[in-house]
């Protein structure tokens, strides 16, 4: 007998790829943005913070288009743990991006799901089964192609995106253990306001006063992420993860595209290499998972 799930309809299905379409071209957009406010002079930490002050835009009209009886939790605590993840993985990011090339650094990222399966296990005390687990060594090893240590080419910048990964994995298994309890509302207010509130007095240490032409384009640029980070929800609702993580990877080609037109950067095959062995790792770990977890995982761009 067919099975009635929603996500299981043609048109949820379509729903769900038209979602991470727009979402991964989106998230581009704004990682993009991070890195050229990077090139005029902004600190990464103001550069978070305008995000998530713009980013209280979308956060209103879900919230309205949900109801305030949403936000209801029981745990506080692990909210404001999850947006002092969300703030440092995005801080990392946007640091690292402005340190080297963009799609680069975006192949670099995409480690996170590597070492979320490889935390899921002292954290969650979940099962890896050898065939995962060789998938996570496989994508370390496509990420040490693309970082080359050792040779004239390594980038010791390349490490900061690597920590923005390894947090990112950490606000990743939160997720994972809040989403039996929490809506998806509420994690997104919740880490909005908390990662926004976390990034005020960084402005302190460096402040850099926008222009008129530069508010306005960090209005949009806050618009952007909060946007993308909900259509990712919508997306992982609707699709299998596998399928959601094969059109999550094409933001490489836009970060390849982005860099080429905005700052002459070209890509090295070894580093188109290294981004296909990462990417084909984490679609194989996203495939096992889909089929080892009977509830949903959340992923959700962070932040």
């Amino acid at each position: 007998m067919a099975s009635s799930s929603p996500a299981q309809t043609t048109e949820h299905v379509g729903l769900g790829i038209a979602a991470i379409v727009c979402a991964v071209f989106l998230g581009s957009v704004a990682d993009a943005s991070a890195k050229w406010f990077g090139t005029q002079g902004y600190m990464a930490t103001q550069v978070v913070f305008m995000r998530y002050l713009f980013g209280l835009l979308p956060m209103a009209f879900f919230l309205y288009r949900s109801g305030f009886g949403a936000l209801h939790t029981t745990r506080p605590g692990a909210h404001m743990f999850r947006a002092l993840l969300g703030f440092g993985s995005i801080v990392l990011f946007f640091w690292g991006v402005t340190l080297m090339p963009l799609a680069e650094a975006m192949a670099i990222s995409f480690t996170a799901p590597l070492f979320t399966t490889a935390l899921s296990v002292p954290v969650l005390g979940e099962r890896v089964g050898v065939r995962r687990w060789s998938a996570v060594g496989i994508g370390f090893v496509g990420a040490l192609v693309v970082i080359r240590p050792g040779t004239e080419a390594f980038r010791p910048e390349a490490m900061v995106v690597i920590a923005s990964a390894f947090v990112y994995a950490l606000a990743m298994i939160t997720t994972r253990r809040m989403s039996a309890t929490e809506t998806n509302v509420a994690m997104f207010t919740y880490t909005t306001i908390g990662a926004g509130l976390i990034s005020a007095p960084f402005l302190l240490l460096a402040w850099q006063t926008p222009t008129l032409t530069h508010l306005a384009l960090f209005s949009g640029f806050g618009i952007i992420e909060g946007c993308a980070s909900f259509l990712l929800i919508i997306a992982y609702r609707n699709v299998a993860a596998a399928v959601a993580a094969s059109f999550d990877y094409t933001s490489l080609i836009w970060g390849a595209i982005f860099g080429w037109l905005l700052w002459s950067e070209n890509p090295d095959a070894t580093v188109w290499i290294g981004a296909a062995i990462i990417a084909l790792a984490g679609i194989y770990i996203a495939r096992r998972e889909g089929t080892a977890h009977t509830g949903p995982a959340l992923p959700e761009r962070e932040g």
